[in-house]
């Protein structure tokens, strides 16, 4: 997987500075990771029940879908290329109220 370099300004500019950036990016980042591990555990749960059957067809097929969950983009990658399409809505926390 090939490292890709971003500009900081780039990615200051959807934030107000660079921290809080990352901040959205890395709660937009769990966010597809638990969304992830929920589908992954409803594609392996039919399996699980079918492994005391027959070992060889389970294994094949949980093999497939590690496969097909490894081809995707890793989580942090979605998330900092989301804050930077513009396809993220986030508000800041203020200690003022309104």
């Amino acid at each position: 997987m090939p490292i890709k370099p971003l500009e900081i300004e780039v990615v200051e500019s959807k934030a107000g500075n660079i921290y809080e950036a990352i901040i959205i990016a890395a709660k937009r980042a769990r966010q597809v990771n638990d969304e992830m591990k929920i589908e992954y555990s409803q594609r392996l749960q039919p399996l699980m029940e079918k492994e005391e059957e027959d070992e060889t067809v389970v294994s094949k097929d949980k093999m497939n879908i590690s496969l097909d969950f490894e081809k995707r983009l890793k989580p942090t990658e979605v998330g900092i290329s989301e804050l930077l399409d513009d396809n993220l809505e986030f508000r800041i926390r203020t200690d003022e109220t309104e």
